[in-house]
């Protein structure tokens, strides 16, 4: 179960925060964050070896776009195609309001359930596909402004242990300062072990279990706006990656 933070600030300087977790098989091949498809040259993003997709990345116009399974659909299906090709096809566009208007289309039949989101320096959207009583259903929202946890479930979904437990905490935490460096409060929350005792391990944000399953890797993204970039030439996205359990890994920058 993987854990996805976006916190949107409209007219803000830095308008988009994102702070992510993966929770993988810890076996499960991979590489971090890089220019790793030769047809794909703008984008950068983690590459999953196994099924040839990525679970997080950006592009060279600041779109965002991360894929998220949902409760019960963990690892591949014969008969459906891999959901890390989608954040892939989400970076082909140049802005996520395109990239939402394409992903409306989507066969709800082809993927297991998944969550995705996605996001530039504008717009923020989630994708969601889950099982109806009427079978498979896909459906884009948009995300307000705020601060939005998704896990399994769905956004800022207090059924979820994760979310119950931490979503207060964002709300009341340090927000990141992309210009100091400063994300020491997200670096914390996304390298905690505490959980509700009624709840379990899973219920913390950074996990590992005796099967192998766990937290992997962690990133840390922010989107500066047009107006801030323009006032300060030369202005990129932060994007910082740990390559382990952010309690054990540092966060280093992303270098194109």
């Amino acid at each position: 179960m993987c854990t996805f933070a976006i916190l949107r600030r409209p007219g803000h300087d830095w308008p988009v925060i994102i702070g992510a977790n993966r929770d993988e098989m810890k076996d499960r091949p991979w590489h971090a964050p890089g220019r790793h498809w030769p047809d794909r040259l703008d984008v950068l993003a983690g590459k999953d070896d196994l099924a040839g997709g990525t679970w997080l990345g950006m592009n060279d116009f600041g779109v965002v776009a991360g894929v998220l399974n949902r409760r019960g659909s963990l690892g591949p299906k014969e008969g459906y195609r891999s959901r890390g090709e989608l954040p892939l096809e989400i970076l082909d566009h140049a802005d996520a309001a395109a990239a939402a208007e394409a992903l409306a289309e989507i066969n709800p039949n082809a993927y297991r359930p998944f969550n995705i989101v996605f996001a530039d320096n504008r717009d923020a959207y989630w994708l969601r596909l889950a099982e109806t009583h009427w079978g498979p259903h896909a459906e884009v929202k948009q995300i307000p402004p705020g601060i939005s946890l998704i896990t399994s479930s769905d956004r800022n979904d207090v059924s979820s242990a994760r979310i119950r437990t931490y979503l207060p905490q964002f709300e009341k935490a340090e927000i990141p300062d992309p210009i100091s460096g400063n994300w020491s409060a997200w670096q914390s929350l996304f390298a905690s072990r505490m959980y509700d005792p009624d709840d379990g391990p899973e219920g913390a944000m950074m996990i590992s279990t005796d099967s192998g399953f766990g937290t992997v890797s962690s990133s840390l993204i922010a989107l500066p706006s047009p107006e801030y970039v323009d006032a300060n030439p030369g202005t990129k996205p932060v994007y910082m990656f740990a390559a382990g359990a952010p309690v054990d890994a540092e966060y280093l920058p992303v270098v194109a």
